[in-house]
């Protein structure tokens, strides 16, 4: 066998790797009366080792501009009338015998050898079919406040910094695919045709750029130019018709749907207004929603089948977010109240249930977050073996101030709290005994607002205080909010815990250590005098804040257990 690795081998050897096909350059110098500047232009381009062909286009000028690119070096066409910039292009492209034509101005005073290879490296190395170059310099004024307001609004898609540049560059093969404007159009007809078209294109940053500035006329004629350029490509690719028809149904729609969400929130949520008024404002808002977004879908394709390369994706993102947003909405609405409908006895009953939006006031008691959103809770059957345990979402314990390992009891019987099983949310599994004493069902969903009318009358027992010392706190959940008081339990002058709740007047509360007496003291004229106990070689003190406030804990008379051992 080992000869035929050795055959293997020697036919691998054989093999010779391709070379990347050899891809000449050629540069376009459109110019007019460009004496000064043209020689040293093509100078500048002669030291670029990529580029093979340098061919000067003189667009009918009065001056020397011809003799000087000759003797500079470069191929010279010759227009016998000045035809604008876009010919002068468009002449340059058909005589180019090369693979990737660059187009640079003749007026550059500061060209380096850098800043066009820049140009054309991106697309020999085929990261993109055109670039095209800004540099360092304001934008000038035809562009602030002509094209880019412009190309914002028709083709929102387009965002470089300066499409009007005059340099760019690009395979000969992908400019037989552009219309070439005969006019100052030609830089923004190609950055459109490129960008409907699908055709890649990188803007390169090329550094400072010196070159003649244009008189005020000149520019006045640039910017009409322009202008058209970009209406005529509107016109051919439909944006005329996606931005102005495409617009009103697509605002019309959104008036429609809106609607519909306006009936339906009539019908569930306000109660003031009659059914029938609710039934009837949705209604009308589906068959405009309907009627419009059959004229969106059917003027969009349209305008689609009219851009090529079906680059239009951004731009219908833009156009149509509105719309796509309503429709969201729409849509988790019908989703909300579809979820909540159930059919029971030959009746379809839909009860929409909401989260509630929970703000802090006041975040000092040991709430993390000011802010949160709680609920609904679905009640759920116990697991096997926890008749004793209630697994309670962290959202409702955080209601109710609980905590994983509270007591709960709940009519004489006593259930642990524990967190719900990994994702399950917002499911509340309570043992059969609990959901009868609470009079629920399994599927039964409880709002966050309702959890406190569920377990009243509840006795908790919670654990508080610190890793060295602890006690039980027992209180009564009530629905119902009365005046509080706060207090702080100080043992041997540490502060233990810091606690609050409604103790009733004339009621007398005892305090436990190790659930033996060590003391009571009484509530007279809702107010309670500080207190000091003694338990074995251990001092205990209770400092009460008298100042009322609202709180659903009733405390029990055996209210604190100390826990020592």
């Amino acid at each position: 066998m080992s000869w035929l690795f050795v055959i293997l081998a020697f036919l691998l050897a054989g093999v010779k790797k391709s070379k990347p096909k050899y891809q000449k350059v050629s540069v376009i110098i459109p110019a007019y009366n460009e004496e000064n500047t043209v020689a040293i232009v093509v100078d500048v381009i002669k030291k670029v080792s990529c580029v093979d062909e340098i061919i000067v286009v003189d667009d009918g000028s009065s001056d020397n501009t011809a003799q000087e690119a000759m003797k500079a070096g470069a191929i010279v066409i010759s227009h016998e009338v000045n035809k604008g910039k876009g010919e002068a292009l468009y002449t340059g492209y058909k005589n180019a015998e090369c693979d990737i034509i660059a187009f640079i101005d003749a007026d550059i005073h500061n060209l380096t050898t850098n800043k066009v290879e820049s140009m054309i490296k991106p697309i020999l190395t085929g990261k993109a079919e055109i670039t095209k170059t800004k540099f360092a310099r304001e934008s000038g004024r035809v562009t602030e406040l002509t094209a880019k307001p412009l190309l914002n609004f028709f083709f929102p898609e387009i965002s470089f910094e300066q499409p009007l540049s005059g340099q760019f560059a690009a395979r000969k093969e992908i400019l037989k695919k552009i219309h070439f404007e005969k006019d100052y159009g030609v830089d923004v007809g190609i950055v459109i045709d490129a960008d409907v078209l699908g055709i890649s294109i990188m803007e390169i940053d090329i550094g400072a750029i010196e070159h003649d500035m244009s008189p005020l006329a000149d520019l006045h004629l640039m910017a009409n130019e322009v202008v058209r350029t970009i209406m005529n490509r509107a016109n051919k690719y439909g944006r005329v018709t996606m931005i102005d028809d495409i617009g009103y149904f697509i605002r019309m729609s959104i008036v429609g749907l809106s609607l519909v969400i306006l009936g339906l929130f009539t019908i569930f949520f306000v109660k003031y207004i009659p059914l029938s008024i609710g039934v009837i404002i949705a209604v009308i808002g589906l068959i405009l929603a309907l009627y419009y977004l059959i004229k969106v879908v059917v003027q969009s394709i349209s305008v689609y089948k009219k851009t090529p390369g079906g680059n239009l994706i951004k731009s219908f993102i833009k156009v149509h977010f509105p719309l796509i947003i309503s429709l969201i909405i729409l849509i988790l609405m019908i989703s909300t109240f579809l979820g909540a409908a159930t059919f029971e006895n030959g009746a379809i009953s839909i009860q929409p249930n909401s989260r509630n939006l929970i703000i802090f006031t006041d975040v000092s008691d040991n709430n993390n977050n000011s802010i949160s959103v709680r609920g609904p809770y679905t009640i759920g059957t116990a697991l096997e073996n926890e008749s004793n345990v209630i697994r309670m979402p962290s959202d409702a314990m955080m209601t109710l101030n609980l905590k994983i390992n509270d007591t709960v009891i709940i009519n004489g019987e006593r259930y642990v709290l524990n967190k719900t099983i990994d994702f399950e949310g917002d499911i509340l599994r309570l043992p059969i005994n609990a959901k009868n004493a609470l009079n629920l069902e399994d599927g039964a969903i409880i709002q966050n607002s309702r959890i406190v009318d569920v377990f009243d009358k509840s006795i908790i027992h919670t654990e508080l205080g610190n890793k060295n010392l602890s006690c039980i706190e027992k209180y009564v959940l009530s629905s119902k909010q009365e005046n509080g008081t706060s207090y702080e339990l100080i043992v041997d002058n540490v502060s233990i815990v810091k606690s609050s709740g409604v103790f009733k007047e004339n009621e007398t509360y005892s305090i436990s250590a190790d659930n033996s007496y060590i003391g009571t003291f009484t509530c007279n004229n809702s107010t309670i005098a500080n207190q000091n106990f003694t338990y074995e070689n251990h001092s205990v003190q209770l400092k009460f804040d008298n100042r009322n406030f609202l709180s659903k804990k009733q405390f029990e008379s055996n209210f604190i257990n100390l826990k020592f051992r």
